[in-house]
Order: C-alpha cells, then sequence, then structure tokens
C-alpha cells in the first residue's frame, strides 16, 4: 500500500481539485510549457531606451550632464577668447582661424566626441522609420556643425585651429533644460506648472540670444575695431533695450549683418514667447495657480471646498471666520470648479482679502487639485453643499464625493461639512463635524412655534459680534437689543476661571446663579473631564469639579475680560439695587435683609410644562413686608426633592377622572418605534398607542374610519400648527419630535396639519382661521432662478397675501437669501422701515455681520434664513462644541441629565419679581431652571378716537414733521398689524394735520372738513377690508365651512418684539415677556426602582406598546 501511493506523482496544488471533478488525467503527462513575458524589453535596445528616455531618474541624470556638457562647451570658448591675444591687420582669415591651445583643444575635442556619441545613440533609440525626421531636427544640426569638425581635426591637424562657432551650443543647452525640467516633474511627481516652464523659456531664449550676439560680434569685429567680450555685452544690452547710444558701432559689413539678422530673429521668437506668457498668465489668473509648499508649511491656511462661489457666501464665510483674532494669520484658500465670478473677483482685488485668500480653479475630486490646495497641509477643510440647486439631493451626493476625496487624500486633515438631506448624513459619519441643514431648519422652526423666536435667539447666539450694532440709534430698544446680542457662548477649564473657580463642589445651579449675580454672566452647560457629552443645566444634584469645563453666555470670554476692584460703598450700592442687602453676607442670612422672614423651600418636584409657578410666597406675620426669595443652596437639599412621577403629565391630575381615563388611553410615552432615516437622535416623546391607519391622515378626505373633511368637524381643543410645504421629506421627523416631546403636557399638545399645496380652499379647510401659527418652509423648486434673489419671489408674494387676508395669522417663514426679509409684509409708505432700512445700511458700513438684525420681522423671530446658520460651521473651527450645544437647545439630540430649551410668559401675578436678577434667583432656588434671555413685546393700544382719523402718507405726509416724529417715537408697529392706518406715527400725523386745518379756517367749517375727510377715508379703509373679508367668507360659505372662527377686524395693535440674550442683573421684567429656559432633564431624578403607576406601561423595556406605537 506504500508502495503504491508512492509511485502516485502528486498533483499540482493549482489543478488538484478541478482535475479529480472533471476525471482529467493528463497531469500524468505534463507537458505544460513555461513561457515568459514582456521578452521585447529584455533585448539590448529596448535595455537603452529604458536607461536613456523611459526611466524617470537616469533620463534625468542623463540630461542634466548633457546640459552641464553644452554649458562646459562655452566657456571653453568664452576662455579660449579670453586667452587669445588681438591679431593685427584686417584679413578676412582672422575670421576663419584662431588660435587655440593644445590643452584647451583637447578638452573641446573630448567635449565634442561625447555630445556626438550621445546624440547619434538618443537618435538610434527614438529612430521610428524615418530618417530624414531625425537628421533634419535643429538640435541635430547644430550638433553636427559643432561636434565634427574637432573631430576631423584629429586625423587632420592642420584644422585645429580652425574656428567653429561653439556658442551656438547654449541654443542645445537650453534644450536640454526644458527636457530636463520635464523629466525632473516627472521623477517627484508633481504636477509641472506651465507658468514657470513659460517663464523659463522666455528667460533661457532671451539669454541664447544675447549670449549669441555677444559671441557673434566679438568674432566678426576681429577685422574690425577688434572688440572684447564686455564691449560686446555692452552693445548688444544697448542694442536690445532699444536706447542705442552709437558708441560702440560694428564697422564690418558682415557683423552689421548678423546684427540685423539677431534682430529679426528677435523680432519674431520674442513676441511669440511673451504672447503665450500672457496667455498662460490670462488662465493662472482663472484657475488661481497654485499654493505653495514653503507656504504651506510655514503658514497655516485652512480649504474652502464650494460648487459655486457667490458673493454672500464669501463675504459671510470672511467675515465669521476672521471675527475671530487667533485666525488673523490663517489664510483661506478657496477649491471651486467655475471660474471665478466677476463680484468675487472684484471683492478679492481689495488689499485686506487678497492678501488672505487664495482662489483656485479645481476640482476636490482630482488630487491634482487637491495638492495645488495643499490639503494635507491644511488646518482644516470646509465643504458647502450647493442649496441654490433644483435637485439638493444630487447637491448632497457631490458633497459627500468630496468628503470621500479628501478623506483619502489627507486622512489627518479635519473635515467641516454641510450637508442638506438628513437622509445622506449617514454617508458623512466620518467628518469631524456636519451640519445638516434640514435638521436645524425644522427643528427651529417647530420651536418657534412653542418659544417664540427661537430661530433668532440661535442665530444670534452663533454669530460673532461685538455687541456694538444699534449703540448710535435715538431708540433704547435697540440698543438693548443690539447690545445684547453680542452674546456667545464660551468656554473654559472651572479650575483656570475667575468666574467659577469659588463654586468647586457647588451645585450647578449654585454656581448658574452666583456667576450671573457676581459677574453678570450666564452658566449653562458642563463637560466632565473624562466624558465627551456636553450637559445643559444638569440641575441642583450636579456637583461642579475643578477639571470640569464649563460653557457661558456673555458678552466676550473670560481671557478678554479684565476685572476691576471698585469701591465698597458702589458695591454696596449695586448690591442693594440687585437684592436689597450687602453681597458680602453669607447665602442664608441674605433673606434676613430682604426685609422679610418668609422664605420658600426649595421646590424641585414635578414642575408643568407650561413654565415654573412663580406665585406670589404665602405671607406670614405683617402683609406690609415685601414678599421674598428663597436663596439657592450650595448643595441640593434631598430631603425637600419630593420623589414623584416625572413622567406623568401634572396637568392630568387637575382634569376630571373620565378626561384623565380617555387621555391615558390615548397617549403614551416612549421612544419612536421607526425612524425615517439613518442617524436621527432618539428622543422620549408623546407617542398613540395604536397606529392610524393612512387613510385618517387626510385632512380633507373622509374615509371608513372618519367622516370629517375639514379640521373644524375634527374639534380639536388647542390651536392648529400649519406646516406649508413643497414635499413631506424626511426632515418633517425634527418639526414634529420637538412638538410631541414628553416633557410638554398633553392639554398644550398641538395639532398638525402638513399642506402639501396652498391654494385658498385648502388653506380654509385645514382651519387656517384658528391656527396659531403658520409655517412657511422654502420650496426647493424655487431655489433656483435667473437672478439669485428672486428665489424667495414666491414664497413672498405668497406670505403677503396670506397676511393680507388673515392678518391675525402667526406667519412664520423661511426664506433663502437673507436680503429679502425686507419684503415681509411689506409697506410702501412706511416712515419707520424706511428709517430701519437706513440703519442697516450704517451698520453693515460699519462692517457688522448682523446688519439685518434690526429688520422688525426678524427681531421678532416671523422670518429667517437657513443661510443664516452657516456660521455655525465656521464657528465650530474655533469652538468645536458650537454644533453639540445647538442640538440640545434644538432637541435634535437628548442626552441623559442634559436640559432642554423651553420658555415661561411673565403674568401679572409674576411681576412682584421685579428684575432678571430676582427672577434668576426664583428659578433656580425653586425649580433648578436657568434663564437665558428675554423675547420682549412692546404693544400700544389705540383708542377709538384715534383709529378713526387715519390719513395717507402719499396725501397727507409732511417730509419735516415725519422726519421729527421718526427719531422720537416710543412705540412701534408689528409687522403683523393690518394696515397702514395703523401705524401710531400716521395717526399722529393725522391729528396734527387735522389741527392745522382747525386753525386756518373757521372753527365749525374746519370740523366739518375734518369729519367728512375721516368719513371718506375709513369708507376707504374698511372696504378694502371688507371686501378682503367677503371674499373670504363667501368661500368659507361655498365650501361649507362656518365663518364664526374669521373676524378680520380682530388685530389693532401695535407691537415690537425682539430678543435679549443674557440681560443685565437689574434689567426690568415687564408684562408678556416670555423668558427663555434651559430646564434640567426631568428623568435625571427618576428613581432607578418602583416606577410609577401611570408610566409602567410605557417605560417598561421591551414592551410591546413601544414597538406599536407612533407618533
Amino acid at each position: 500500500m506504500v508502495d503504491l501511493e508512492s509511485e502516485v506523482p502528486p498533483l499540482p496544488p493549482r489543478y488538484r481539485f478541478r482535475d479529480l471533478l472533471l476525471g482529467d488525467q493528463g497531469w500524468q503527462n505534463d507537458d505544460r510549457v513555461q513561457v515568459e513575458f514582456y521578452m521585447n524589453e529584455n533585448t539590448f535596445k529596448e535595455r537603452l531606451k529604458l536607461f536613456f528616455i523611459k526611466n524617470q531618474r537616469s533620463s534625468l541624470r542623463i540630461r542634466l550632464f548633457n546640459f552641464s556638457l553644452k554649458l562646459l562647451s562655452c566657456l571653453l570658448y568664452i576662455i579660449r577668447v579670453l586667452l587669445e591675444t588681438p591679431s593685427q591687420g584686417n584679413e578676412w582669415s582672422h575670421i576663419f582661424w584662431v588660435n587655440r591651445s593644445l590643452p584647451l583643444w583637447g578638452l573641446q575635442v573630448s567635449v565634442a566626441l561625447i555630445s556626438l556619441f550621445e546624440t547619434i545613440l538618443l537618435g538610434y533609440l527614438s529612430y521610428k522609420g524615418n530618417i530624414w525626421e531625425q537628421i533634419l531636427r535643429i538640435p541635430f544640426i547644430l550638433e553636427i556643425i559643432n561636434a565634427v569638425p574637432f573631430i576631423i581635426s584629429i586625423f587632420w591637424p592642420s584644422l585645429r585651429n580652425l574656428f567653429v562657432p561653439v556658442f551656438l551650443n547654449c541654443w542645445l543647452a537650453k534644450h536640454a533644460l526644458e527636457n530636463m525640467i520635464n523629466d525632473l516633474h516627472r521623477a517627484i511627481q508633481r504636477t509641472q506648472s506651465a507658468m514657470f516652464n513659460q517663464v523659463l523659456i522666455l528667460i533661457s531664449t532671451l539669454l541664447c540670444l544675447i549670449f549669441t550676439c555677444i559671441c557673434g560680434i566679438q568674432h566678426l569685429e576681429r577685422i574690425g575695431k577688434k572688440l572684447n567680450l564686455f564691449d560686446s555685452l555692452y552693445f548688444c544690452i544697448v542694442t536690445f533695450s532699444t536706447v542705442g547710444f552709437g558708441d560702440v558701432t560694428p564697422e564690418t559689413w558682415s557683423s552689421k549683418l548678423f546684427v540685423v539678422a539677431m534682430i529679426c530673429v528677435a523680432l519674431v521668437v520674442l513676441p511669440i514667447q511673451f504672447e503665450q506668457l500672457a496667455y498662460l498668465w490670462m488662465e493662472r489668473q482663472k484657475s488661481g495657480g497654485n499654493y505653495s509648499r514653503h507656504r504651506a508649511q510655514t503658514e497655516k491656511h485652512v480649504v474652502l471646498c464650494v460648487t459655486s462661489l457667490k458673493i454672500d457666501l464669501l463675504m459671510d464665510f470672511l467675515n465669521e471666520f476672521y471675527a475671530h483674532p487667533r485666525l488673523q494669520d490663517y489664510y483661506v484658500v478657496i477649491l471651486c470648479p467655475t471660474e471665478m465670478d466677476v463680484q468675487v473677483r472684484r471683492v478679492l482685488q481689495i488689499p485686506m482679502w487678497s492678501q488672505r485668500v487664495i482662489y483656485l480653479q479645481g476640482s476636490a475630486l482630482k488630487d491634482q487639485d487637491l495638492l495645488r490646495a495643499k490639503m494635507d497641509d491644511a488646518e482644516a477643510c470646509f465643504i458647502l453643499s450647493s442649496r441654490c440647486e433644483v435637485d439638493r439631493t444630487s447637491s448632497d451626493h457631490q458633497t459627500i464625493l468630496r468628503a470621500w476625496a479628501v478623506k483619502d487624500f489627507a486622512p489627518n486633515c479635519p473635515l467641516y461639512v454641510q450637508i442638506l438631506k438628513p437622509e445622506n448624513k449617514f454617508h458623512i459619519k466620518f467628518v469631524d463635524h456636519v451640519v445638516c441643514e434640514e435638521e436645524f431648519k425644522y427643528a427651529m422652526l417647530a420651536l418657534n412655534c412653542i418659544c417664540p423666536a427661537t430661530s433668532t435667539l440661535i442665530t444670534l447666539l452663533v454669530h460673532t459680534s461685538r455687541g456694538q450694532e444699534g449703540q448710535q440709534s435715538p431708540e433704547q430698544w435697540q440698543k438693548m437689543y443690539g447690545r445684547c446680542s453680542g452674546n456667545e457662548v464660551y468656554h473654559i477649564v472651572l479650575e483656570e476661571s475667575s468666574f467659577f473657580a469659588e463654586y468647586e463642589g457647588k451645585s450647578f445651579t449654585y454656581a448658574s446663579f452666583h456667576a450671573h449675580k457676581k459677574f453678570g454672566v450666564c452658566l449653562i452647560g458642563v463637560r466632565r473631564e473624562d466624558n465627551k457629552n456636553i450637559l445643559l443645566n444638569p440641575g441642583p444634584r450636579y456637583i461642579m469639579n475643578a477639571s470640569d469645563i464649563c460653557f457661558y453666555i456673555n458678552i466676550t470670554k473670560e481671557e478678554n475680560s479684565a476685572f476691576k476692584n471698585q469701591d465698597q460703598k458702589r458695591k454696596s450700592n449695586v448690591s442693594r439695587s440687585f437684592y436689597h442687602g450687602p453681597s458680602r453676607l453669607p447665602v442664608h442670612s441674605i433673606i434676613a435683609s430682604m426685609g422679610t422672614v418668609a422664605i420658600d423651600l426649595q421646590d424641585t418636584s414635578c414642575r408643568s410644562g407650561s413654565g415654573p409657578t412663580l406665585s406670589l410666597p404665602a405671607e406670614g406675620g405683617k402683609e406690609t413686608r415685601r414678599p421674598s426669595i428663597a436663596p439657592v443652596l450650595e448643595v441640593a437639599d434631598t430631603s425637600s426633592i419630593q420623589t414623584c412621577d416625572l413622567l406623568s403629565d401634572q396637568s392630568e391630575d387637575e382634569a376630571t377622572p373620565d378626561e384623565e381615563v380617555s387621555s391615558n388611553l390615548e397617549y403614551a410615552k416612549g421612544y419612536p418605534p421607526y425612524s425615517p432615516y439613518i442617524g436621527s437622535s432618539p428622543t422620549f416623546c408623546h407617542l398613540l398607542h395604536e397606529k392610524v391607519p393612512f387613510c385618517c391622515l387626510r385632512l380633507d378626505k373622509s374615509c371608513q374610519h372618519n367622516y370629517y373633511e375639514d379640521a373644524k368637524a375634527y374639534g380639536f381643543k388647542n390651536k392648529l400648527i400649519i406646516v406649508a410645504a413643497e414635499t413631506a421629506g424626511n426632515g418633517l421627523y425634527n418639526f414634529i419630535v420637538p412638538l410631541r416631546a414628553y416633557y410638554r403636557p398633553k392639554k398644550e399638545l398641538n395639532p398638525i396639519v402638513l399642506l402639501l399645496d396652498n391654494p385658498l380652499d385648502d388653506l380654509l379647510r385645514c382651519g387656517v382661521t384658528f391656527a396659531a401659527n403658520m409655517v412657511v418652509v422654502d420650496k426647493e423648486s424655487t431655489m433656483s432662478a435667473e437672478e439669485d434673489y428672486m428665489a424667495d419671489a414666491k414664497t413672498i408674494v405668497n406670505v403677503q397675501t396670506l397676511f393680507r387676508l388673515f392678518s391675525s395669522l402667526s406667519i412664520i417663514t423661511e426664506l433663502t437669501h437673507p436680503a429679502n426679509m425686507r419684503f415681509m409684509q411689506f409697506r410702501a409708505k412706511d416712515c419707520y422701515s424706511l428709517a430701519l432700512s437706513k440703519l442697516e445700511k450704517k451698520e453693515r458700513e460699519r462692517g457688522s455681520n448682523l446688519a439685518f438684525m434690526f429688520r422688525l420681522p426678524f427681531a421678532a423671530g416671523r422670518v429667517f434664513s437657513i443661510s443664516m446658520l452657516d456660521t455655525l460651521l465656521y464657528q465650530s473651527f474655533v469652538k468645536d462644541y458650537m454644533i453639540s450645544i445647538t442640538r440640545l437647545l434644538l432637541g435634535l439630540d437628548t442626552i441623559p441629565g442634559s436640559g432642554f430649551l423651553c420658555s415661561m410668559k411673565i403674568t401679572e401675578d409674576d411681576l412682584w419679581i421685579r428684575t432678571y436678577a430676582r427672577l434668576y434667583q426664583k428659578l433656580c432656588s425653586s425649580t433648578g431652571d436657568v434663564p437665558i434671555g428675554i423675547y420682549r413685546t412692546e404693544s400700544q393700544k389705540l383708542t377709538t378716537s384715534e383709529s378713526q382719523i387715519s390719513i395717507t402718507v402719499e396725501e397727507w405726509e409732511d417730509t419735516k414733521d415725519c422726519k421729527d416724529q421718526g427719531h422720537h417715537r416710543s412705540s412701534h408697529r408689528n409687522s403683523t398689524s393690518s394696515d397702514q392706518s395703523d401705524h401710531p406715527l400716521l395717526r399722529r400725523k393725522s391729528m396734527q394735520w387735522a389741527r392745522r386745518l382747525s386753525r386756518k379756517g373757521p372753527k365749525h367749517a374746519g370740523k366739518t372738513a375734518e369729519k367728512i375727510t375721516q368719513q371718506r377715508l375709513n369708507l376707504y379703509r374698511r372696504s378694502e377690508r371688507q371686501e378682503l373679508a367677503e371674499l373670504v367668507k363667501n368661500r368659507m360659505k361655498h365650501l361649507g365651512l362656518s365663518t364664526v372662527g374669521y373676524d378680520e377686524m380682530n388685530d389693532h395693535q401695535s407691537t415690537l418684539s425682539y430678543i435679549l440674550i443674557n440681560p443685565s442683573p437689574d434689567t426690568r421684567i415687564e408684562l408678556n415677556d416670555v423668558v427663555y429656559l434651559i430646564r434640567p432633564d426631568p428623568l435625571a431624578y427618576l428613581p432607578n426602582s418602583e416606577p410609577s403607576r401611570k408610566n409602567s406601561i410605557c417605560n417598561a423595556p421591551g414592551h410591546d406598546s413601544k414597538e406599536e406605537t407612533q407618533l
């Protein structure tokens, strides 16, 4: 058996299994032949060609040797001329014969032999079948002229002193230099610069012309003036520079003819070279050239990759990027595939930007262009999507490919990417920072419905400003609004901070309140040293550590702040004005200095989602004592913290038992079972127990489950929120979730209606007459227009129509271009809007990045542009935490223990608090909330007598009085007021005009004329309003809808709204102020055991109800 196995040859490894399956026994008679490939490259000629031509490095060495050889031959010619003694006489033999020493002749013969051999060898290797093509080449002819006479002189000694024009080797050196530069770029794997090559060719051509002319004239003048090389050089420079002094001139006809020939050659060759150089220079200006490696290694630069560069995008980036002091020495390299725009070119020619910004025309998908931009040495790369394209998904695909290309080329370069669609975000999870436009847009629109002007709040926080906007305005609200707009988010380590170092070991709310009390800074969040997650207002149970990173809102960062020691008297006065007692007293003694003995215990029990309770505390003893506010404890008193069911809804306890049972059967709390796209953050929110059939989602059509065809028939208890969008994209998920968040009480959940088209009939059916808010999302199909700023035309006109038809409707609009905000709810004869326009222009001239902030619709939070959030991505280069904080504020991310943004409204019962400092203390001591700002609305009720007298500016405006009144008015018109007649300035003007009329004529005649004019104007005004009202009512009757909820005359109030971010502690709170709060996470206080009865169904992990619930 062993012998049999030893006789069987082993199967070849490659064919063993295949041959056994096929039964092929041909392997036993193996007659395979080994084949060698590329044998043609093993020939002697191919090996020589590989060494002399194909191989980059060896070819470069050969050409360098050839270049050195030609320069050596020219140098030997100069040595021969300098060593030669001038001959006597003017015989023509001096032209053909020279004096050449034997050593010099030997060197020239050696050089000639090597050069000729190399030329013949290269001609043989490059031979392609046409011998004349090789022979008639100019370099070959010059080589024959310069080398063959020396070789002949070896065999014929009498020809050793024969003149040979060796100086013509300079042209061969020029040819070798060009080839050597090409091989050099190939050898070091770099893209050659055509501009550099052309400049080198031009310089070498000019030098060769001058050198040839010098040597030729010197030799031909051997029978004339016998010029030396220096005189020949002087003559050539004077001649070619067209100066022509005439002190040195050729005498012989041969030298004169040579000069004429050389001038003709120069007139032909040099213009061609200059033309090519000019063309390359123009192309270089278009493409931008290169960013040198030396600059990249010695300077810091960032790269901006865009599809098309518009002037607004460029200025927003540059203004925000260079607003930070430590970025002043950075360079910005713009990589764009399109040619530079005329406006962009004009801006980049300004000295301030021309020394900092470099424009390169190229694609991020090409390694050559990335190499030009020195992407591997860049500090960061910003990749922006083109939001002006109709197909936003296609724009995202381009952005994704750019991000992949940059990551492949420069893996260590930090990436800052802007994406449009949320479903495309998971393709670029590897980037360092990403901003999804639709996520932020819909989240801000949703929070605008809950917390008014959230979009304005976020926009002001992410813009870099010094708070100097509006400081020269005569109006107080503009000064306050502009000053508070300079607040930004900064960070500092606790132990290194003068603001927060003393609060180590204290609770977060204690540190936040006392830092605001002492320094005016608003501590909003922290981050542990060993944790990457930022916690916004972690609550009174959080104890500050020395290594914590504190995030606070202030006008400037602490490093740029100076702390001045004031006298004790001033400190005492300031303390009394804020807290009615000296600040030197300990915390537990502050109450005694407030003039009362009533103390509120710290209340960390359940809070209503509508806001904390700021009711007047129970008064004890004398009723004349002022109410007090409990101190903020250094450490939370666990004995006073009432453990309660924070997942339950407190409003349910106030409802009747029947309502509570029905509410519990309808709603549950949990996480959405399905995610519309990859990468969405799960959010704990209100859900339905059972999935609603798709047919029931159509509001205007009945189905087998219900018979309702309009919003009124549903009998919603709360007002509607209408979203007018072009398509129901995945981004709407981020609109719905904040409105259904778990911390919102069920009684305040607003029904959401998605309106994909907005004709009047659909608007009336969806309940626009009793809607709380209407959100108008910018439509993708209108974002692209022939004229850029016309992209918002359709949206603006549609919103203006809604504004005229439904004057009381709160409309929140998204625009593509921020500059178009001035057209929102436009009135042509509005003096105050004209004054705001002038103010905006002045602020822009002063270099403000927030010139648009004083527009009334923006200040009130009724309009915003997503392009304003581009600065969030730019600011992340300096503040890498800004995107995370913004996502937490908007509810896009939820981190256990981190708070959320909400608001509360100041009522008459809350005015006893008086100042913002006392409000801060009340919130921190009772609920643990941290206020960050105020949304203030100034209003003025109109009397009947004033409203009846109304004139138009066009007919009755007095220019001088209008200007005076524009400077001294104290109340302003709301952007949603129904008509021009509601403008207080116009009403004042009409009153003054009426008085002037009464003074001019008889008393009874003036009253009669005034009365007639009033009646006529009121009739005109009423007729216009009634015409619109009748149109709407008739249409509602035609559709079978009730007209009870529609009232065209319900808005007779001029209002002005604006935001105060982190106002000063002594700011007085006013009625109807909306306070922005960061509320602690209620789930952070949830006990780990014994879940409550109400939420046990939804809170139990793995319960079936979680899988079947939906938004």
